[in-house]
């Protein structure tokens, strides 16, 4: 498997590639509330995006590949693909979850070398299995947390 940056991404390569909608402002004070105490300066993932890997191998190597690369800043990795990770909380859902921020000249100068985004890394099984039912679950799993 070959990694690329999304720069140099040629037609065709983005198909794996699973651009997410920005969160709704809606939902954005939500979770500012219940999550943050109204601190709206911690919200990690109005922009989210998913990669998804044939391999656990694939994965991990994206993930060592993120690391390495010096314009990426990982301020949170959550593994819920990791044996001890609780499957009860997401409702058997895995993924790992990092919470990054890109860091060049360009993002310095337009100003948002500081947005923290969140890119999920998925499986592929996993990946297909994320159905509108399934977000329904979460959603009430989550509602349930009072997240």
């Amino acid at each position: 498997v070959e990694f690329v940056r999304l720069a140099d991404l040629e037609v065709g390569q983005a198909q794996h590639v699973r651009w997410g909608k920005v969160k709704t402002p809606l939902r954005a004070l939500e979770k500012a509330h219940r999550c943050y105490g109204g601190n709206y300066s911690r919200l990690c993932d109005l922009a989210r995006h998913s990669l998804v890997f044939e391999t656990p191998e694939d994965l991990m190597e994206c993930l060592e590949q993120m690391r390495a690369d010096e314009d990426v800043q990982l301020l949170r990795v959550k593994n819920s693909l990791h044996a001890d990770a609780d499957a009860a909380s997401s409702s058997g859902y895995r993924q790992v979850m990092l919470n990054l921020q890109i860091v060049t000249e360009w993002t310095e100068r337009i100003g948002v070398a500081t947005h923290v985004s969140e890119v999920q890394l998925l499986l592929k099984g996993f990946a297909n299995a994320k159905t509108s039912e399934g977000h329904r679950r979460y959603v009430e799993a989550r509602n349930g947390r009072g997240e």
